[in-house]
């Protein structure tokens, strides 16, 4: 079950980025579930990682070449299936061997390699699979085999995400594209999910980095399925530079304020993407908070909503039932709330009014505005100027369904 009939558009081509996708057996043999990425030698590489303090060892090692190499990286090898965590040292030397086979098949340093997995928690990594696939997958780059990559990252998915885009910033004209996968265990500590984007333009690390966390605290750390944070997240910016001579610093700001808008945009639709593929999804939900003292307050008040059982099982079920969005937004931790000054839309239908319902609500307007596939509630505090969205799911039986299946 998701959100729309989200058929994946076009990818397009990065100069400086092959792909491959291969199956290596890890969980499955019915689709590819291993993907290998070789940046240009003059990408540079950008990367925030989950917050989870049990993080994968595929997460430890990242960051580790990450310094190492000094951000020149080279390969990004992702595999699904299994996600290698959970197993201690020997996950460790696991994603480290993984390294270390790309390097040899590569001709690089294993510093230069960046390992990522996402599945099952707590098994051990089958590395000798992973090892037999990577000649096949080094063979198979290719400069358009962005879709396959994309389906190649999936695990409880129901369909592959990706999103690309040109632009154009000093009469240059640029692609950026990025994929990204993520359908359970999804709440915002970073970005939970596996994403990739990359561009073909030059920009310098320091700050390439500094748009990709800004970026991500608008897009991914504002999207929530099922109040999970993963041990696996990752995100990664790449710019291979391969269209200009010098990098982007940030002094142009004209030029970065232009790129950074792209980025943002290239980001939040993959994140949107997430959640309207969200497992068990039958609703996309944006959850709007207006009118607070400061935004910290306003996010207090959407993740309330945003995760609560009660209200994603009444919006499963299209019951408008109102009495469970303002408990939720009672018990959100904001101090000194006045409760009298709230207003509660559904859609574009006030229901409750100055903290009780409102006069000329019924609840045939509240029924319509729930049957709909997208569905905004929106809280407005009226107590300042500070204003905050999330974006969130219903809870269906499928859900339950699915992680009540996932090992078997």
């Amino acid at each position: 079950m998701a959100v729309e009939d989200n058929t994946l558009t076009p990818l397009l081509p990065v100069p400086g980025v092959r792909l491959a996708a291969v199956r290596a057996g890890i969980k499955q043999t019915q689709r590819a579930d291993l993907v290998l990425m070789e940046l240009s030698e003059t990408a540079v590489t950008a990367a925030v990682f989950t917050r989870n303090a049990f993080c994968a060892a595929p997460v430890l090692l990242a960051k580790e070449h990450l310094q190492r190499s000094d951000r020149k990286v080279r390969y990004l090898l992702i595999n699904a299936g299994n996600a290698n965590a959970g197993t201690g040292v020997t996950g460790l030397e696991d994603a480290s061997r993984t390294t270390r086979a790309v390097a040899e098949i590569a001709g690089c340093e294993a510093e230069s390699v960046l390992p990522f997995s996402t599945g099952v928690i707590g098994e051990a990594l089958p590395v000798d699979k992973i090892e037999a696939a990577l000649p096949e997958a080094y063979r198979a780059l290719d400069a358009t085999a962005w879709p396959d990559a994309a389906a190649g990252i999936m695990t409880t998915d129901t369909r592959p995400k990706g999103c690309s885009r040109t632009f154009v910033i000093d009469d240059q004209e640029y692609v950026i594209t990025g994929i990204a996968k993520g359908a359970g265990m999804v709440r915002p500590n970073m970005a939970t999910m596996l994403a990739y984007v990359a561009t073909d333009m030059a920009v310098e690390q320091t700050l390439l980095q500094g748009i990709l966390d800004e970026a991500i605290e608008n897009s991914f750390n504002r999207i929530t399925v099922d109040g999970d944070t993963s041990t696996n997240d990752a995100c990664v910016l790449v710019a291979t530079g391969v269209a200009d001579a010098k990098p982007l610093t940030a002094e142009q700001t004209p030029q970065v304020e232009a790129f950074r808008q792209v980025v943002e945009e290239i980001c939040l639709q993959l994140a949107q993407s997430l959640v309207r593929d969200g497992e068990g999804a039958s609703k996309f939900v944006t959850v709007s908070v207006n009118g607070g003292l400061e935004e910290r307050e306003c996010l207090d008040v959407a993740y309330t909503i945003a995760h609560s059982p009660l209200v994603k099982t009444a919006l499963f079920a299209s019951d408008p039932n109102w009495g469970r969005l303002l408990a939720a937004i009672g018990r959100s931790g904001v101090n000194d709330l006045d409760v009298d000054l709230i207003d509660l839309y559904l859609n574009d239908v006030l229901i409750a009014a100055k903290g009780a319902r409102a006069p000329h609500y019924s609840e045939e307007q509240g029924i319509a505005a729930m049957a709909a596939e997208d569905i905004t509630i929106r809280v407005e505090l009226n107590r300042g100027e500070h204003a905050a969205s999330v974006w969130t799911t219903d809870l269906s039986y499928d859900y339950v369904k699915i992680n009540a299946e996932y090992r078997t």
